[in-house]
């Protein structure tokens, strides 16, 4: 940890660099083990390339919610804040794979015919829909934390309302809401193993399927169990090395 502290932006270099070579090399290591893995080595190996992909994209849209969701709930406009509350209860009360089955059932019989969902993209929506309703608690007390003082002076400053929000509220609310994020984001990979529910043939799903081949369960979940551990050490090192290199919450 204090080698992440002292060079946070290696650390992320390493982190990314790490999690590519794991990624694309996974199969290697995995073909020398003895069957049921060696033979699936190539299919633990995509699996592990989908949930990650899963994950990365479910996370940024996310992001996005939780500001946008964050935002809605500390507004003024009334019908605005209580949609953005509703969503919050909504997600927060209902189960993930509930939700995932709703997305991936429903969904697509409200979109025109000419639009085609596929699983990926349902458990994508779905995912994204979950942590961007946790996301947005973790914005809306970050920028609750940002003093009264610092809006004032930019307004003193001549700043507009949009001018002092984008350059002065929300870089550091998400500084100070970015260890929940990062706690959110490492959840994330977890989660998306819910995703089998509706057949994407993510990590979970691939285990699945070779532990219903050969009958041995055992070695098949902690190989998947071993590759879950790598991909969020991955995450949250380079999380944590992106909370060091903002330097958040150290006061000056």
């Amino acid at each position: 940890m204090n080698w992440i502290s002292r060079h946070p932006g290696w650390t992320m270099v390493a982190a990314m660099l790490g999690l590519l070579a794991f990624l694309w090399g996974l199969a290697i290591p995995l073909s020398a083990a003895p069957a049921p893995i060696g033979p699936a080595a190539e299919q633990f190996a995509e699996g592990a390339r989908i949930t990650v992909w899963l994950t990365l994209i479910a996370g940024s849209a996310g992001i996005v919610l939780g500001v946008l969701g964050g935002m809605g709930k500390l507004s003024k406009f009334r019908p605005l804040k209580w949609l953005c509350d509703f969503y919050v209860w909504l997600i927060r009360g209902t189960p993930l794979l509930l939700q995932i089955l709703f997305v991936w059932l429903v969904v697509p019989t409200i979109l025109p015919e000419s639009i085609q969902l596929s699983d990926f993209a349902c458990a994508a929506i779905a995912l994204s829909l979950n942590i961007g309703a946790y996301n947005t608690e973790c914005v809306r007390a970050g920028i609750l934390a940002v003093p009264h003082g610092q809006v004032e002076a930019a307004r003193a400053l001549g700043l507009s309302p949009l001018q002092t929000f984008m350059d002065v509220i929300l870089p550091q609310s998400m500084r100070v809401a970015l260890p929940a994020l990062a706690n959110n984001l490492a959840s994330l990979v977890k989660d998306s193993s819910l995703a089998y529910a509706i057949s994407v043939v993510e990590l979970t799903m691939v285990g699945y399927r070779i532990q219903a081949e050969s009958y041995q369960p055992i070695p098949v979940f902690l190989t998947i169990a071993t590759i879950y551990l790598i991909l969020t050490t991955a995450f949250t090192t380079l999380t944590s090395a992106l909370e060091a290199q903002l330097q958040t919450g150290q006061k000056r």
